[in-house]
């Protein structure tokens, strides 16, 4: 360099502060938050809100309530079908009832005491007819009435052991299968039951809600907006040059009125389309005009809202 123009860059320096120093690049963005949208899964009125703007919930806490007086009701219905569903499987897995059963044991009894009383007519009547007391008609007749009291004692003892069977093997099957499937509309009712109560998918804050007591919220309409805990990000924009030197994950600090000291974040995203495109090629000075976008995700944001504007600073390119 000439020395007389080093001189003057010297004594300019020392006359402006600042003046011959590399400054620190840094940029300018604003806060930006990642919401939760909360949504009701099927089409129903609000009978509750359970919470308020601006108030701290905790995972799991109920956030609203939609009407279930219908969904109950489906309940109580396939809860009776499942009743009905296994009663009949119990019949046809067990056999007959203990009244049933007791019924044609009684029956075999009766049978059993008219063949007893039939076989001892006979043998009177055989022995009256020998002393010709009676004729051969009357023994014929006694004859047949043993016959049929042992078919009917042949009868009572087929039924009671049919009574005391279960069903056939296919009706077993298909009774099983028929309460597998009531039991699985019960399941299935009382989780549509459940679905009215909608609680908090995360810890966070309530940003805004959308609906009022009263009003019929659709099916995937969000109710309520969360705000998670640590889920801001700063969205800023870099030049040609920085974005090629910028690395995922790298360490950024923030600073803006109010903020705290020492805040920082990690680049979580990085453009790959610029926000300026020139109309025909990239002249020098078009290309200085090149910016791209750029996120971190803040790791301690404290107390700051979105939309807080910040200055960013790229930490790796100040070294």
């Amino acid at each position: 360099m000439n020395p007389f123009f080093a001189w003057v860059t010297g004594l300019v320096a020392m006359l402006v502060p600042g003046f011959g120093t590399t400054q620190d690049p840094t940029f300018t963005g604003y806060v930006e938050a990642k919401y939760v949208y909360v949504a009701a899964q099927t089409a129903g009125q609000i009978d509750m809100l359970a919470v308020k703007e601006g108030q701290v919930v905790k995972k799991g806490d109920v956030l609203f309530v939609q009407s279930h007086s219908q969904q109950d009701a489906l309940l109580a219905a396939a809860k009776a079908q499942a009743d009905a569903a296994e009663a009949t499987w119990q019949n046809l897995t067990t056999g007959g009832r203990a009244e049933e059963l007791a019924a044609s044991r009684a029956a075999v009894t009766k049978a059993q005491a008219n063949l007893n009383l039939a076989e001892a007519t006979l043998k009177r009547s055989q022995t009256l007819f020998t002393q010709s007391v009676i004729t051969q008609a009357q023994l014929d007749q006694n004859k047949a009435d043993v016959e049929s009291a042992q078919a009917a004692l042949t009868q009572a003892e087929a039924q009671l052991a049919v009574t005391g069977l279960p069903g056939r093997d296919e009706q077993q099957k298909a009774a099983e299968a028929n309460l597998k499937a009531a039991q699985a509309n019960v399941e299935k009712a009382r989780l549509d039951v459940a679905d009215r109560t909608v609680t908090a998918p995360v810890d966070g804050r309530v940003e805004r809600t959308y609906y009022d007591p009263g009003e019929v919220a659709g099916a995937g309409a969000p109710v309520l907006s969360l705000l998670p805990a640590n889920a801001l990000k700063v969205e800023f924009y870099v030049g040609e040059g920085d974005r090629l030197r910028l690395q995922m994950g790298e360490t950024v600090a923030v600073s803006c009125d109010g903020c705290p000291p020492g805040l920082n974040g990690a680049v979580s995203f990085l453009a790959s389309d610029p926000q300026y495109t020139a109309p025909i090629i990239y002249s020098r000075e078009q290309r200085g005009q090149l910016v791209f976008l750029a996120e971190a995700t803040l790791n301690d944001p404290g107390d700051i809202r979105p939309g807080q504007p910040v200055t960013v600073s790229l930490v790796s390119l100040m070294k």
